[in-house]
Formats: C-alpha cells, sequence, structure tokens
C-alpha cells in the first residue's frame, strides 16, 4: 500500500532513508564494473550522480516502523522504492540513523537510471558510502558483462574486494545459472582499487564451457576510467610454408593521453626474428603515425638466386601516415614507405603495405559543395619476388621497368551553383607531371619494338568545358543536348632521338552531342515494366597524333554495357574519342510483385564519320581487339536477376557481330538454401594478342557458406585457371562465435599460374570479448 498518503510522519522519516538508499544504488554499480571500454566509474560516484534532490520519490511496502529508542527506521513486504529514475527492491529495508548504516535484505534488486542492475541477498553499507559489506551478489553492466561473488567488501582506502569471484562477458541470467557459460575467470579475491585505477584478479584460473584451461596467478587489468595502459598484448600465432611457424608479442607504451608506441616482435621458425614499432600521436587538427620493420635474414642458402632474400642480410622497412584537417573544406595528408627490397611488405604481411602494388603519396584535397579540387604526389613501388638488377635475368637487363615519380597529378572540377542558360555548366581540369629515370618498354608487341613510357619529364595539361541541358516534350522523349570543348597539352623532354614522337603538341576537341531515349510503362496485374530505347549521336573532330606521344594514364580499356553510354570511352586523359560516333541501345526493368526484379541492357556502337580512334592503335596498342575496332561495333549486353530472397545472378559480355561468338563475359551467381549460401563466379576474356595477352582467360571461382546452427558456420573458396589447368587458390574455415567468444581456423592453399611453388598459409583466431584477441586475422 502507498503509505505517503497516510502517514506524514513516517514519509518524512523514510524520505531521508530513501535518499540515501538511492546513494547506495549509485555506489553499488560503481565499484563493481570492471569493462575497460565500458562506463567510467567517476561518472557514478556520490559526487558526479546525478540525483535531482527534488524529485518525486515513491516508496512502496506492506510495513513502515520508526523506532524511537533504537532511532531505526523499518520498511517490510515487498518494498520498492523509485527515485530519480532508481529502482530499488527487498524484502526489508532499515536505515539506523545512529550507526548511519543502511541495510538491505531478501533478494534485493537495483536497477539505477541508466540500466545496471545489482542482485543481492543482503547489502550493509554505511550512510557516507565509506565502508559496507554485500552478500552473493551478481552485477550485470550495460555492456552485457557479469560479475558474481559469495561477498564483496569496500573499506575507506576506496578499495572493494570480491571474494570467490567470477568475472565473465558471457550471458549469465537465471536460465544458466546451472549451465556452464562459454568462458569465465574464477578468482579467490577480485580487488578493485579505484586510486590506481586497476582491477587485480588473485589466485585465478580460466575456465572455457567449465573446464580449467589456464592457472593465471595474479594478474591485473585496468579499470573502466583508464582506455589506455602500459602492458602485454595478446599474442598473435599463425604459420605460412615460406615463412614457418610465428608467434607474436607485443609491448604498449601508454606515453600520454594523445600518443603512444608499440614494440613488437615476431619469431619465424624458417627466417629469424621480425622486430616492429609504431608510434603513434594525436592532435588537435589530426594524427600521424611512423612505423619501423626490422628482420636479420639467417637462413638464406635455401633461398633460389634471383629472390631478394637471398640478397640480403638486413632487411627493413620504414613508413609514415598521417591526415590533418586545415579547414571544414581541406585535408592535407601523406602515406610514404621504403623498403631495403622491393618485397620486403607483402613477404611479412606488414599492415597496410602487403599489396602487390603500392602506392606512396603526398596529397592535397578540397571539397565545396560540387566543388573539388584534388593534387598528388606519388610513387608506385610495385613488390614482386624477382631481384630487378640481376644482371642475369635478361628480360630485366633488356627492358627494365621504372615507375614514374608523379609530380604531381592535380584533378580539378567547377560547376557554379546557379543554372547558365536553364543548364548544368562544368569545367574540369587535369594536370599530370611524370617523371621516369629509364623508359618502360612495352613487350606484348613482338613485331614492334614499342614502349609504354619515355624516360625523363612528361607534362599534360587538360582543360574541358562541357555545357548539357534536358527537355521533356508533351510525348515523353527525353532529349538532352551536350557541348563541350577540349585543350590538351603536352610536353614531352626529348631524350631518345630515334624516337618518333612529338615532345610539345597542342591539340583540342570540339564535341556536340545529343542523347534521347523514351521510357515506356507497361503495368500489368503482378508486374510493372519499363523499356527504355537510348539513342546518342556525339559530332567531333578526329583525334590527334594518336601514335605519335606516349600514353601514360589511359592503358585500362574495356568495352562492354557499362562503358557503351560514355562520351570517352578511354579511361584516361592520354587519349580521347575523336570521330562522329553513335551508341544505340535499349535498357529494360521490371518488378513482380512477387520481390522478383530483372534489370538488362544491351546495344551497340558506331562510327559514323572520321577516324575511328579505336582502330588507330598508339604505341602500346591500347585499343587492339576491344570490339570497338571497326566501323560497327561487338553487341554487349548485361543482366540482372534478383528474386528478393537470396537468389541474384549478374552477367554481362561482349558478342562478336557476325556470328554472336562470346569474346569476353563474366557471370556472377549467388543463392542461400538455408543454411547454405552458394556462390559462383566465371570470366572468360578471348586473346588481345597485340594488346597483351596472347592467350584466352578463362577462370572460375566458387564459394560456399554452410550455417551449421546459429553459431557454427564452414566455408570453402576455390579458384582455378581453366587454360593453365591450375588451382590458383582454395580454401577453408571454421567459424564458432556466440555473444562472448569468437572461434576461428583457415586454411589457404594458393599458387600462381607463372609459378610451380605452392603457398601453404594455416590461421586461427580465439576472440574473448572485453578481454582480447588470441592468434592471428582469418583469411577471407
Amino acid at each position: 500500500m502507498n503509505l505517503t498518503n497516510k502517514c506524514s510522519l513516517y514519509a518524512a522519516c523514510f524520505k531521508v532513508l530513501t535518499y540515501r538508499f538511492a546513494l547506495i544504488c549509485i555506489f553499488s554499480f560503481s565499484i563493481y564494473i570492471s569493462r575497460v571500454d565500458s562506463q567510467p566509474l567517476s561518472n557514478l560516484t556520490m559526487k558526479q550522480s546525478k540525483i535531482n534532490h527534488r524529485s518525486q520519490m515513491l516508496l512502496f511496502a506492506d510495513k513502515l516502523v520508526f523506532d524511537h529508542d533504537t532511532d531505526t527506521i523499518t520498511a517490510e513486504g515487498g518494498v520498492q522504492i523509485r527515485y530519480s529514475g532508481n529502482r530499488i527492491v527487498a524484502r526489508h529495508v532499515s536505515y539506523n540513523q545512529k550507526t548511519k548504516r543502511v541495510i538491505a535484505e531478501g533478494n534485493v534488486k537495483i536497477v539505477d537510471a541508466k540500466g545496471f542492475k545489482l542482485y543481492a541477498k543482503r547489502i550493509d553499507l554505511t550512510d557516507d558510502l565509506g565502508e559496507g559489506f554485500i552478500n552473493s551478489l551478481r552485477l550485470e553492466t550495460l555492456d552485457k558483462t557479469y560479475f558474481t561473488a559469495e561477498s564483496a567488501t569496500r573499506n575507506r582506502e576506496q578499495m572493494t574486494i570480491f571474494n570467490n569471484g567470477v568475472y565473465t562477458a558471457c550471458e549469465f541470467c537465471q536460465r544458466k545459472l546451472r549451465k556452464d557459460v562459454s568462458w569465465q575467470i574464477k578468482a579467490k579475491r577480485i580487488i578493485w582499487n579505484n586510486n590506481a585505477k586497476n582491477i587485480r584478479f588473485e589466485n585465478s584460473k580460466f575456465e572455457i564451457f567449465g573446464i580449467p584451461i589456464a592457472k593465471l596467478s595474479t594478474f591485473e587489468i585496468a579499470d573502466s576510467t583508464v582506455k589506455r595502459k602500459n602492458g602485454f598484448l595478446a599474442p598473435h600465432f599463425s604459420y605460412k610454408s615460406y615463412l614457418g611457424f610465428a608467434i607474436k608479442n607485443s609491448y604498449f607504451w601508454n606515453l600520454a593521453p594523445n600518443y603512444d608506441f608499440t614494440f613488437s616482435t615476431t619469431g619465424y621458425s624458417k627466417e629469424g626474428i621480425l622486430t616492429q614499432g609504431e608510434w603513434r600521436h594525436l592532435l588537435e587538427k589530426g594524427e600521424y603515425n611512423i612505423r619501423f620493420s626490422y628482420l636479420y635474414q639467417t637462413k638464406r642458402n635455401n633461398l633460389d638466386y634471383w629472390i631478394p632474400e637471398q640478397h640480403k642480410t638486413n632487411r627493413y622497412m620504414f613508413s609514415t601516415k598521417g591526415q590533418f584537417t586545415i579547414n571544414p573544406c581541406w585535408v592535407y595528408g601523406w602515406d610514404i614507405m621504403a623498403e631495403s627490397d622491393s618485397n620486403f611488405g607483402r613477404t611479412y604481411e606488414i599492415s597496410g603495405y602487403n599489396e602487390a602494388v603500392q602506392r606512396s603519396q603526398i596529397y592535397l584535397k578540397g571539397l565545396y559543395g560540387r566543388n573539388y579540387f584534388n593534387m598528388h604526389f606519388y610513387h608506385f613501388n610495385i613488390q614482386e619476388n624477382i631481384l630487378r638488377n640481376d644482371p642475369e635475368q635478361n628480360i630485366y637487363k633488356q627492358h627494365y621497368s621504372k615507375q614514374p615519380w608523379v609530380l604531381p597529378r592535380i584533378d580539378y572540377t567547377f560547376i557554379p551553383e546557379k543554372a547558365v542558360f536553364d543548364g548544368e555548366l562544368k569545367f574540369t581540369a587535369n594536370l599530370q607531371m611524370l617523371y621516369r629515370e629509364k623508359t618502360d618498354f612495352a613487350l606484348s608487341n613482338a613485331a614492334v619494338k614499342s614502349f609504354a613510357s619515355i624516360s625523363r619529364t612528361n607534362t599534360h595539361l587538360t582543360n574541358k568545358l562541357q555545357w548539357k541541358r534536358t527537355f521533356i516534350n508533351n510525348y515523353g522523349f527525353v532529349f538532352t543536348p551536350i557541348f563541350s570543348i577540349r585543350s590538351d597539352i603536352i610536353d614531352n623532354y626529348k631524350n631518345n632521338p630515334q624516337t618518333d614522337q612529338y615532345y610539345n603538341t597542342l591539340h583540342g576537341m570540339a564535341t556536340i552531342g545529343l542523347e534521347t531515349h523514351y521510357p515506356l510503362l507497361l503495368i500489368t496485374d503482378n508486374s510493372s515494366h519499363i523499356i527504355e530505347p537510348i539513342a546518342q549521336i556525339f559530332v567531333r573532330n578526329n583525334e590527334q597524333y594518336t601514335n605519335r606521344y606516349v600514353n601514360e594514364d589511359a592503358q585500362s580499356f574495356v568495352f562492354d554495357a557499362t562503358t557503351l553510354f560514355l562520351c570517352d570511352k578511354f579511361s584516361g586523359y592520354d587519349r580521347l574519342e575523336g570521330g562522329t560516333r553513335a551508341n544505340i541501345g535499349v535498357r529494360y526493368s521490371t518488378n513482380f510483385n512477387n520481390n522478383w526484379s530483372i534489370y538488362g541492357l544491351t546495344g551497340q556502337s558506331y562510327q559514323l564519320i572520321g577516324r575511328n580512334s579505336y582502330d588507330f592503335n598508339d604505341v602500346i596498342y591500347i585499343s587492339a581487339n576491344s570490339g570497338l575496332e571497326g566501323a560497327r561495333s561487338d553487341y554487349v549486353a548485361m543482366l540482372s536477376i534478383d528474386d528478393g530472397n537470396g537468389f541474384t545472378l549478374t552477367s554481362r559480355g561482349r558478342l562478336d557481330k557476325k556470328n554472336l561468338i562470346i569474346r569476353r563475359g563474366e557471370i556472377d551467381l549467388q543463392k542461400r538454401f538455408n543454411p547454405l549460401m552458394f556462390g559462383l563466379q566465371y570470366a572468360y576474356i578471348e586473346r588481345q594478342a597485340d594488346y597483351e595477352y596472347a592467350q584466352n582467360r578463362q577462370e572460375i571461382s566458387v564459394r560456399n557458406d554452410f550455417r551449421l546452427n546459429d553459431k557454427w558456420q564452414l566455408s570453402a573458396n576455390a579458384s582455378y585457371d581453366i587454360v593453365s589447368n591450375t588451382l590458383i587458390d582454395t580454401g577453408t574455415k571454421l567459424s564458432y562465435q556466440n555473444e562472448c567468444v569468437e572461434l576461428a581456423f583457415g586454411y589457404l592453399r594458393s599458387r600462381s599460374p607463372r609459378e610451380h611453388a605452392i603457398s601453404h598459409k594455416w590461421n586461427f583466431l580465439i576472440s574473448f570479448r572485453t578481454i582480447g584477441d588470441f592468434g592471428s586475422n582469418i583469411l577471407p
């Protein structure tokens, strides 16, 4: 019954009890939270608790007694107290004003305003929070970490001691009290020191599913007010056939709140010891890091002669990365890597520097509305297992490939906020200045000694101004006229007089274009369909000096459905489409009421007037056998199907214009049959002897994911090169995951089609939530 309306004396006395007990509620949670990334303890102490002392207090109890002789106020029978967002439930609550102690007994439950939950049989605390005792407690924090203990005491030295305590991040509720959790730490004593900001486990052991795994004796972790602390990090383990078994140990120094240093050593059974260090520094406007790696090569005699490791005893890598904000529109940064040989970062899989192509760069970026500025200085480092300057390797002696220094590349885009003649005006500019020490020869065309790029300096400046506007007439036709003018200035340093190249060139391209499409909407009882014929025509002058200057940045070219309706199908600025060309196609999309959807596109391109840029090859034959070299191009098409229930099919390709033979094709199939997910990818590319590949290319990849139950999953993948009859890679992964632990084992077997050596990699990872990861990253 509600006593606040019946007895004003009891209500006044018990208001004192309730206020003090509300503080006890806050205190109870502050002393038991141990998760490092949970809410800071200081936010829950008495001094910083945000209790509104004027808020309404509600008290429910079967009986309220005030003893004048002992100065004790007692509430009995189904006691419930709600005050300032905190809720206290117990069978018996008393407050002795002489001893200044509050006692709650009988299934005590406290839930504070933030949601922390404490369960206990008995709580006995002083009202100033200095000392106290809790019997048979269980604590649940907001981030789902749990403490249980037979008892807990708190002294005036700001130290809380849990006796016979258990800590875990696994779900621990009433229905699982008799069931072993995935993992837990049991300790004779768990001591939380509020002054030292740490939690100490004494005479402890680590258990998995109730089975003791390791006796930990005594160790410490930081409490929740400490985000970073000096100490050893969890070790990582791995195995690779060419490196052997590896174990990595790291030590972390928290030197200041905004900078730290990590030192690591990794021992390889076949290589030696890899030493690494990383300095991280956070500043007001950005952050940066500095990293180094060093290895003393101990076993070089077993390696092939042409491998870089054979010729290096001291191997190392240095890198630094950073980014800073100038203002809300501008940022600058860098990412620079230097290594002792051509394959150090990739061999030892240095995080962030283990790709086959590593780009070192310094950049400045600006973005305001639709306007954009980007300036990059960069250099490519090709990481490969070949000694480039070996005099016995003739292919590298005769055709030495030197990557360029880009000093710099600038991209700029400006679009006025207001429309110009009711259309969009767009200005783009590109400047690239390259320096190369030696000429990069192209090896694909055996009949002609061509080269991809020349030595010394090459400068290319492009400016383009474009205007377009969209009209829709009364019949639903959509018209988009396009006008553009472009100028290119090319300046090459003349170094080789035997090459027939222009070294100071100025040429321009003017374009008048029109795009029209007519979408037709068809609606039936169970579906809707859109059929959209599309036609484009672009009238331009011919491309100038096609084979008289070097193509540096447009060396990747693919003609398919995604590039059909581009005004210029070349990928970079050094080549540009010329002459009068028309692109015609049909786009189709449909949606069914049962969630199925279909999207398709097919079309063809025509060279009408002028010189066909795709039939007039540059020095590296970039557009040879592309499907656009004739007056009428090959057909391109794509198809995408989605049933809305886990099945997707995407395919695209290029078909011969005469006999519809597939010249290039890709298929990507995904289907989920619960609990199985199946994926299939297939790619076929016809040979391009004049350009790069003398043989057809075919590859098929398969991936399967099988979910055994809600926690166990098995994955497998394989890639096979059909032309060379090579199993490129195959791998499998078994994983287990619940709310507090993740366990995974992975294996990968890989082999390059051009190499005989087979690589084996074994990885495993066990991750305990709130504690850390042991092992290494699992292979995809």
